[in-house]
């Protein structure tokens, strides 16, 4: 295949690079997959009405995001286990990201050290939170991240327990020899165990991750440093507004891109709702499907201040590292671009509800 022009076709290209368990990891979702394919196809139920005559000469993707500067309103999802993908991993991830001006969240799976990312870029980087059982080992986490220079505590709140992704389950997930989960293996030994007839992961959940959190608990989470609070995993107008009134500073819409409840309602679709029940105490991002310029718009247009990208970023990574993640980013900015343009809007200003129908 000649040089990829889109997000699908990097797809398609990693596939043959990646081996199956890897692949079946990051592209699989839960159950029958069905909140997996309707993130998708969730954003071609949502209609642009483009506003004409508007002077587009210039475009400017430019914006903030918890006050930190922005090229295009854009971050990339936390994912773990990237060293899956590209022997660079994360440090490739965040070397792409921080020089194209956009954001990105670091998982607390990943595979490179929360301090190796942090050395290599100095953007908008957040660090993504599991409450783990054991307290001690969720604050030092907490405490690395602040130290390390992290602008925001990331927590992800629709994983108490792990959604059942049968691909994993299949495969008998876990990671190759000398890979390992670096910001956890390095202070309490912690690794990804062999499952027999199931996913490592899930095992990992189950013995691992606190799945009695609660409300209450953001409280304590936000004791142990100044970083401000976003909570990733919010679909319901009810829990958003929980959600601000504990503090949060940042609300990620997402259903863990299909990985967790299959059948939750598609990111874009909860999104509405969220918007109006924060009403502009906290911003609002979404994360879930986005694979193309139109989509980014889309979501804007809905409210959502900036997106977040997960599965395209693991397949330039795979092409080709961080030139890989360099050209999905660069593809998603110019599809941007020209989609505002033939939208009649000259800037992210310019973008709001009136451009969009949802049918």
């Amino acid at each position: 295949m000649k040089s990829p022009i889109n997000l699908f076709e990097y797809e398609q290209l990693a596939k043959a690079h990646l081996p199956k368990m890897a692949f079946d990891y990051y592209s699989s979702g839960a159950w029958d997959e069905i909140t997996l394919q309707d993130n998708r196809a969730a954003f071609t139920r949502v209609k642009l009405r483009p506003k004409m005559l508007v002077d587009v000469s210039e475009i400017n993707l430019t914006t903030k995001v918890l006050g930190a500067s922005l090229q295009l309103p854009l971050l990339i999802a936390p994912m773990a286990f990237q060293c899956l993908a590209h022997p660079e991993g994360e440090i490739a991830t965040a070397k792409a990201a921080v020089s194209a001006g956009v954001g990105m969240v670091l998982s607390t799976l990943a595979t490179k050290s929360l301090e190796e990312v942090a050395t290599v870029s100095d953007g908008l980087q957040w660090f993504q939170l599991y409450i783990h059982k054991d307290r001690g080992l969720t604050r030092a986490l907490v405490e690395r991240a602040y130290t390390a220079g992290y602008k925001a505590l990331c927590l992800t709140v629709d994983a108490p327990v792990l959604g059942k992704r049968e691909r994993d389950q299949r495969n008998e997930f876990t990671l190759p020899p000398g890979l390992h989960p670096a910001n956890l293996t390095k202070i309490s030994g912690l690794d990804i165990p062999q499952g027999q007839g199931e996913s490592g992961l899930l095992t990992y959940f189950s013995q691992q991750i606190n799945p009695a959190l609660t409300w209450k608990d953001l409280e304590w989470l936000q004791s142990l440093s100044p970083l401000p609070l976003v909570l990733k995993g919010i679909l319901r107008g009810d829990d958003a507004l929980r959600a601000v009134e504990s503090g949060a500073q940042g609300i990620v819409v997402s259903n863990h891109g299909g990985r967790q409840l299959d059948g939750a309602i598609a990111s874009i679709d909860a999104l509405p709702e969220i918007v109006a029940a924060v009403d502009g105490r906290a911003e609002v991002l979404l994360d879930g499907g986005i694979r193309r310029g139109t989509d980014i718009l889309k979501a804007l247009a809905l409210g959502a201040k900036a997106v977040l990208i997960g599965r395209p970023v693991l397949w330039g990574l795979a092409v080709s590292g961080q030139a890989g993640v360099a050209d999905i980013i660069s593809l998603l900015k110019e599809e941007l671009t020209t989609a505002m343009a033939l939208g009649g809007c000259a800037s992210l200003q310019d973008i709001d509800s009136s451009l969009v129908r949802q049918t």
